[in-house]
C-alpha cells in the first residue's frame, strides 16, 4: 500500500529539520521505498495544499519556511544552518524546530545587514531589542507570486 502525502510530507520536514535541506526526489524514494514517480506526484498534491513549492523539474524549492536554496536570509539553530524565503520564514524555522536561532538577514528596501535572532520565542534583535517586521504584501496574497512574496 503506498505511504500517504502526509507520511510523505513528514519525511520532507524531519530530512529539512536534520540537514538544512530539503531532500530531493529520489532521496525520498530510496528512503521510503518508493517509487520515484509517486514520489513526485505526491510532491505535486503537497503543492496543491501550499504545503511545498515546486520547481519545473518537480523538485522541492520551498518547503516553507525552509528554502532549498541560498536566500540572504540564513538562520543558525542547534549548530545547522538553514536558509529561509524571507525573515517572516526565518522566524518560522526558529518556530517550527522549537528552539532559538540567530538570523542573518538584509532589508528588502535597503540592503542593510541586519542581525536578528530568536529567543525563547521571542523575535530580538541582536542587541536584544524587540524586532518588528513590516510586510508589503498581505498574506492572503503570498501565493499568488510566493517567490517574489
Amino acid at each position: 500500500m503506498p505511504l500517504s502525502d502526509d507520511a510523505v510530507r513528514h519525511h520532507v520536514y524531519t530530512v529539512t529539520a536534520e540537514r538544512g535541506r530539503p531532500p530531493r526526489v529520489a532521496d525520498v524514494a530510496s528512503a521510503l521505498g518508493m517509487a520515484p514517480g509517486d514520489v513526485a506526484a505526491a510532491f505535486g498534491r503537497l503543492r496543491e495544499r501550499r504545503l511545498l513549492l515546486l520547481a519545473g523539474n518537480g523538485e522541492i524549492v520551498m518547503a516553507p519556511p525552509f528554502s532549498a536554496v541560498p536566500t540572504p536570509f540564513q538562520v543558525t539553530s542547534g549548530g545547522t544552518t538553514y536558509f529561509a524565503n524571507c525573515v517572516w520564514d526565518a522566524y518560522g524555522i526558529a518556530a517550527a524546530l522549537g528552539r532559538d536561532a540567530d538570523v542573518e538577514a538584509s532589508c528588502a528596501c535597503c540592503g542593510e545587514p541586519m542581525a536578528l535572532a530568536v529567543r525563547g520565542g521571542a523575535p530580538l534583535l541582536a542587541d536584544g531589542e524587540t524586532a518588528v517586521a513590516h510586510f508589503a504584501i498581505p498574506a492572503r496574497h503570498w501565493w499568488d507570486d510566493l517567490p517574489h512574496t
